[in-house]
């Protein structure tokens, strides 16, 4: 009887049928959705080599072409411009003339001159001259998510390297199209997880390869951070930070689950070795009720495309537990319209130490058993003991350019320093889409009443090998 319900249950909802790519017609046909939620997991054949580990002959100086220069786009300008002389910016475009141009007179402020900056403007798919042309050798991607897998896919089937900001992909089917057009095209593309580079992250990091932690268990993440009021902008004004066409409400409309899990996954699943010796599993999800967004449409202008909207998709909060291949535990939140204060949580469980953040604390097992955070002089004592090689080299350079506190810095410093070397990237394609999978895992979950959901594995099997993170290495 159980069984019956869960399959008539899964026999009802239309939503998962839209989800799996069946037609209304069919969306009635129990065993062929059941057939296609089991098959998620499936890892198709390949049509390249893997890009674990991937690395190319050096290029001296990284000419890069950025794609959308609106909120975070405009941001890593500053970033990649202090990377000078080994990288420089020769390419915007961005559908809105005014965030181009402003862009450009950004470049020309940060280096006291008039610079000879090619420009792309004026339609939504104008990227794409840009990426064409034979003198870019990095396309970095900033726009809203639901742009992000295809520009990935163009870019690198025009041999560009390709970075995109979070999360990589929103479907299944974008994740399989990014990872075989990476193996096909040999070209690096990877997410740009600004939070893997954090102070705190890498010092947790390294407490975990010294084994400070023991045996990892369970880990805490998410993203909770209030911008209600911020999601409801809707301005052209290049100095109002306005989502572009309020893309992220618009998906809290539409889509339940986790819509941004890539900041509190993506340092834990470091902790982890996720990818290498270990792999997400299964997870399930469950969306609270939705009780922010419906209220704020109340209050809205009457020009708003929201005004007074009922049915918003997503619930103020979304939970989420994941299950690894090695039986640990991750929980990840998701909550952007509650008056909560920001958190990532960053919490790290093991057998002999445990630390949250928000604010940062450690209990160790040998310092009074674990029983209260350890006192300030000891505390001090670890992060001077621990602090991550490549905040030890930077932290001044970091602080000075700035970007989150130095870690979006210290990311674009990286990337670039890896490419002028020819060394791999930090993070690979898989990871990315490892941690993006999560969107539609979470969606599906929900919508079928929080049942486990299968990963699939995005590096047919190469994840059991161990391998030592990119974090950790050409320091």
């Amino acid at each position: 009887m159980k069984d019956y319900n869960r399959r008539k249950f899964i026999k009802l909802s239309a939503l998962s049928a839209g989800f799996l790519g069946l037609s209304a017609g069919t969306a009635f046909a129990n065993d062929k959705i059941e057939n296609r939620i089991n098959s998620l997991k499936d890892s198709p054949k390949a049509v390249g080599n893997s890009v674990i580990g991937l690395k190319h002959e050096p290029i001296k100086q990284v000419r890069i072409g950025i794609i959308g220069v609106g909120n975070r786009g405009y941001g890593h300008i500053k970033k990649i411009n202090a990377i000078q002389p080994n990288a420089i910016i020769v390419a915007i475009a961005d559908a809105r003339e005014s965030r181009a141009k402003r862009a450009v007179e950004l470049l020309n402020k940060l280096n006291k001159k008039e610079l000879d900056i090619d420009l792309y403007f004026g339609d939504e798919e104008i990227w794409r001259n840009m990426v064409k042309r034979d003198d870019i050798d990095l396309i970095v991607v900033a726009t809203p998510p639901t742009e992000h897998s295809h520009m990935a896919v163009y870019a690198m089937e025009q041999n560009k390297h390709v970075v995109v900001e979070v999360p990589i992909a929103l479907t299944i089917q974008e994740s399989w199209d990014i990872i075989n057009t990476a193996e096909k095209t040999q070209r690096h593309c990877m997410m740009l997880e600004n939070v893997c580079y954090g102070e705190e992250e890498l010092w947790v990091l390294n407490m975990v390869k010294n084994n400070v932690f023991g045996s990892l268990t369970h880990a805490e993440g998410g993203y909770l951070h209030s911008l209600l009021q911020k999601m409801f902008v809707k301005s052209n004004n290049p100095a109002t930070r306005a989502y572009y066409k309020q893309w992220r409400l618009r998906l809290h409309a539409e889509t339940h689950g986790n819509l941004y899990p890539t900041h509190g996954l993506g340092p834990i699943a470091n902790y982890m070795d996720i990818g290498n010796g270990d792999r997400f599993d299964y997870l399930v999800s469950m969306d609270s009720s939705e009780e922010s967004l419906h209220q704020y449409a109340e209050q809205s202008p009457p020009n708003n495309d929201f005004y007074n909207r009922k049915n918003f998709s997503h619930g103020d909060m979304n939970s989420s537990l994941i299950k690894t291949a090695k039986g640990r535990s991750i929980l990840l939140q998701h909550d952007v319209v509650s008056p909560r204060p920001y958190s990532r949580i960053n919490a790290l469980t093991g057998t002999m130490a445990h630390h949250e953040g928000y604010p940062s604390r450690l209990s160790m097992y040998n310092e009074d058993l674990g029983h209260d955070w350890i006192g300030e002089e000891k505390f001090k004592e670890m992060q001077e003991k621990y602090e991550h090689p490549i905040w030890r080299k930077m932290r001044e350079e970091a602080k000075e350019q700035g970007g989150h506190g130095g870690m979006d810095y210290i990311m674009f410093y990286r990337l670039i320093k890896n490419l002028n070397n020819g060394y791999a990237m930090d993070m690979n394609v898989y990871n990315g889409v490892d941690w993006s999978a999560i969107v539609p895992l979470t969606k599906l979950s929900v919508e079928l009443g929080s049942i486990p959901i299968k990963f699939p594995d995005f590096t047919r099997g190469k994840w059991k090998e161990e391998r030592e993170l990119g974090l950790f290495q050409n320091i």
